[in-house]
This record gives C-alpha cells, sequence and structure tokens, in this order.
C-alpha cells in the first residue's frame, strides 16, 4: 500500500501548489490583503459598481420557485451554526487534553466576498451565506480528522469518493501488529499542523 501513501502524499503537495497559485491572483486582479482585510484599487473598485446588477433585477430574473426555495436554504443555517459552537467548545475542551493542536477555525471560515463590488446586496448576502457555511464544514471536517487519528487511525477496507488529508497517516485495514506497534506515534504526529 506504499502506493497509496505516495498519491496522498502527492495530493497534499497539489493542495499546497493550488494555494501558492490562489495567492499569486492577488498580483493579477490588483487587490492586496491587509490585516485580513482586502483593499481594492480605486479604478478596480469604479469597474466593479459598473458591473454589478441591480437587486430589484435579480431577484426577478431569479423567478418564482427559487425565492420560495430561500427559507428551506435559510433554515439550514441553524444547525451548520449549532454544529459550528458544538464543534469549537469539543475541540477547546478535548483537544488540550489529547495533545492534539487546534484547528485554526478563521483558515476555514473566510468571510471576505461582501467586499466585492460587482455584487448587489443579495449576492452578498449569498456568498457570506455560502462561505460560512462550506467554511463550517472545511473547519468540522478538519477537526474530526485530526480526532479521528488520534482514536481510530485506521484506513477503511473499502474505497471511500474522498479522503481527509490525515488519512496518509493511518494504518492499512487489518494491520494489528503495525496498529499496535505505531499507534502511540501516529497519535503524536501533528508537526505538519503546528
Amino acid at each position: 500500500m506504499n502506493k497509496v501513501n505516495d498519491i496522498l502524499e502527492k495530493i497534499e503537495a497539489l493542495e499546497k501548489e493550488l494555494l501558492e497559485e490562489l495567492r499569486k491572483t492577488e498580483d493579477e486582479v490588483l487587490y492586496t490583503i491587509r490585516d485580513k482585510k482586502v483593499r481594492f484599487s480605486r479604478e478596480v473598485r469604479r469597474a466593479h459598481a459598473v458591473l454589478a446588477a441591480k437587486w430589484t433585477d435579480y431577484v426577478y430574473d431569479s423567478g418564482v420557485m427559487m425565492i420560495l426555495t430561500i427559507p428551506v436554504i435559510w433554515a439550514a443555517l441553524i444547525p451548520v451554526a449549532c454544529l459550528d459552537l458544538a464543534v469549537s467548545v469539543f475541540q477547546v475542551v478535548c483537544f488540550p487534553v489529547y495533545g492534539i493542536p487546534r484547528v485554526r477555525r478563521g483558515e476555514y471560515v473566510v468571510m471576505d466576498r461582501h467586499v466585492l463590488g460587482y455584487l448587489n446586496w443579495i449576492e452578498k448576502l449569498n456568498c457570506s451565506y455560502c462561505g460560512y457555511f462550506n467554511g463550517v464544514l472545511g473547519f468540522v471536517s478538519e477537526v474530526a480528522a485530526r480526532t479521528e487519528q488520534y482514536w481510530c487511525p485506521v484506513r477503511h477496507a473499502r474505497p471511500m469518493k474522498s479522503v481527509h488529508g490525515r488519512y496518509r497517516h493511518f494504518f492499512e485495514y487489518g494491520d494489528a501488529k503495525g496498529y499496535r506497534e505505531g499507534l502511540e506515534e501516529v497519535r503524536k504526529r501533528f508537526d505538519d499542523v503546528k
């Protein structure tokens, strides 16, 4: 199963390369980030304002059926906010006991689309919703991955559609000897996130 480890390492390297490439966009689109705030040049802000759709046109173009789904969409925010709170408390209480480094929530929940001048207020609200929702799910996934690495770092017998970044530290399914001999080491293997 060394091939699986090789593939997981390549995925991790590609994710790092992707982050670097995304950071290069900053220069191409003429914005800067200072103190976690995005700043556009005056020229870009003016160009964005021209491209903003009127919110009334946006609502009209959406159609009745889309508008009727709004309560369902926003109702989903309640359990996600509860999940966000529960997982935040979970890691604050449990991770120090286990010796697991905390997940920085702010690296997952990024709220920056509301400054885009080419979005109307409804689009900004929608973008904030999606950024929060998906950010929380990514945050929760990383907290769960680190917890799984500590408590049950065993790969599954059946292939999964997607695996998290901690999976490369896990033992092969059925490797009882490796699990027993290496569990304590794997429980401490968080050097890559400190």
